[in-house]
């Protein structure tokens, strides 16, 4: 019984020291980049999470605003690139003559003037709308941005045009399989190396279909990141890559990721290996919404030297930051 006991301590201090050995970044060279930013719907107003949900009318929760930017459009898109980013986030909505609107909700009567589904109306009707009608930051005594986002709502393919070379992440809002096929239709249009520029998240049925249709662009939906956890988890303490990682996009909360095998430099390098990009968002608080890693002390909080992704709602404070 002793025999066997000493066997089974030496066979677990053997596997823990390769563990050790395979996932330790003591010996990991720092690749001297700075982080790549990712600006969530650009340059964009912030607003409060407190009792956030997945129908909160943000709009009207807003903070002092500290610039003019509404999220969404292109001239938040053209600052956030400005600022820094390398990668602007945006969300799609399908219009009922074919075409995408970039907008958040799915409906219209937060943020605008209009009513009803945000789907259910036309690019033309869409682009009457004013955008900046519903923000406010006092509880509806004043709304400094009301009268100027009127025909503000950009189309996916003025987007497309006018940044020709820039990274993009699409959110699909719905969890409707057809608008990924709608989706990957239009961008199958596009250059392979402009395709190269884009990654899409969203819900897990149109993304199935999206990525069924496309399979060269990096996409995410909580579906595929569960399943890549999962088999992380279970393998990468090998270095192995299961196949659900490859070709991805891997949002990680800030308080989450150091439980990944390898954190930071190694698992990065691992997913950057296999076509995948990493990005750490603010910690997870239970709230529904994205939280960014917006502000000094959260960016300080990342591991030194850390070169992977980060989504922030604040390129305007963290690319300089990220610059020094």
């Amino acid at each position: 019984m002793m025999r066997v006991f000493r066997w089974a301590a030496l066979v677990a201090l053997l596997f823990a020291a390769f563990c050790f050995l395979k996932n330790t970044n003591m010996l990991a060279k720092p690749s001297g980049e700075r982080p790549t930013l990712l600006a969530h719907r650009g340059l964009a107003q912030t607003y409060h999470r407190e009792g956030l949900t997945n129908t909160t009318c943000t709009a009207a929760r807003i903070d002092p605003p500290e610039h003019r930017y509404l999220e969404n459009t292109i001239a938040s898109m053209q600052a956030a690139f400005a600022d820094g980013a390398d990668i602007v986030e945006f969300d799609v909505q399908p219009t009922t003559d074919g075409g995408f609107a970039i907008f958040h909700d799915w409906t219209l009567d937060c943020r605008t003037e209009g009513h009803g589904v945000t789907r259910e109306h036309s690019l033309a009707e869409l682009k009457k709308l004013d955008i900046g009608y519903g923000y406010t930051a006092d509880g509806g005594k004043t709304f400094p941005f009301r009268g100027t986002g009127v025909g503000l709502m950009p189309s996916l393919d003025e987007v497309l045009a006018t940044f020709p070379e820039q990274r993009f992440l699409i959110n699909i809002k719905s969890n409707d399989p057809s608008e990924g096929e709608r989706l990957a239709a239009r961008l199958a249009a596009l250059m392979p190396e402009a395709r190269d520029r884009l990654m899409v998240y969203g819900g897990d049925k149109p993304i199935q279909s999206f990525h069924d249709k496309l399979p060269d662009v990096a996409v995410m939906s909580i579906r595929s990141l569960k399943s890549c956890a999962l088999r992380y988890l279970l393998f990468g303490w090998s270095g192995f890559v299961p196949k659900e990682c490859r070709n991805s996009l891997i949002i990680l909360p800030s308080n989450v990721a150091p439980f990944a095998w390898g954190w930071p430099d190694k698992f990065v390098r691992r997913m950057k290996h296999v076509g995948s990009i990493v990005l750490v968002a603010g910690p997870y608080d239970g709230t529904d919404g994205a939280s960014g890693i917006d502000n000094e002390t959260q960016f300080r909080s990342l591991p030194a030297g850390y070169d992977g992704g980060i989504w922030t709602n604040r390129i305007d404070r963290i690319a300089p930051l990220a610059r020094r």
